[in-house]
C-alpha cells in the first residue's frame, strides 16, 4: 500500500507533488499516483489521470512537459496509442505519466496491476 512505501528521495517527490499540483489545476480526472519502485524496474511511480477530450488530454501532457523539464528530468520517450487514441504516456524514467480518456483508462484497467 501506498503508506508503506519507502520516502521517496526528495527530487523526485518534490517533482510529483508539482506534477500533481499542475495536473489537477488542468483539470485532470481521478489522479493516482502508484508508488511502484520495488516492483516494477521500469519506473519508480506510475501517474494515472483521465481527460475529458484529446485536446484535453494535450494539454496536459504540454503541462506535464513543461513541470519535468522545469526540473531538468530527462524524458526518455513519449508514446501515444495513435491519433486520437485516447491514450498518451510521457516516460520521465522515475515517474511515468500515463494520461487517458475515460473510456480508454478502462480499457487498460491499470490501477489493478
Amino acid at each position: 500500500s501506498m503508506s508503506t512505501a519507502p520516502a521517496p528521495d526528495a527530487p523526485t517527490a518534490t517533482v510529483l507533488t508539482r506534477l500533481i499540483a499542475a495536473l489537477e489545476d488542468k483539470k485532470a480526472g481521478d489522479l493516482k499516483v502508484l508508488h511502484v519502485g520495488g516492483v516494477s524496474g521500469i519506473t519508480d511511480y506510475l501517474v494515472l489521470a483521465t481527460g475529458n477530450s484529446e485536446p484535453h488530454l494535450r494539454a496536459l501532457r504540454i503541462e506535464t512537459e513543461k513541470i519535468l523539464d522545469a526540473a531538468r528530468m530527462k524524458i526518455a520517450g513519449m508514446e501515444q496509442g495513435g491519433f486520437n487514441s485516447g491514450w498518451t504516456v510521457v516516460d520521465a524514467y522515475q515517474i511515468m505519466v500515463h494520461l487517458f480518456t475515460a473510456e480508454q483508462r478502462g480499457n487498460y484497467a491499470l490501477e489493478k496491476l
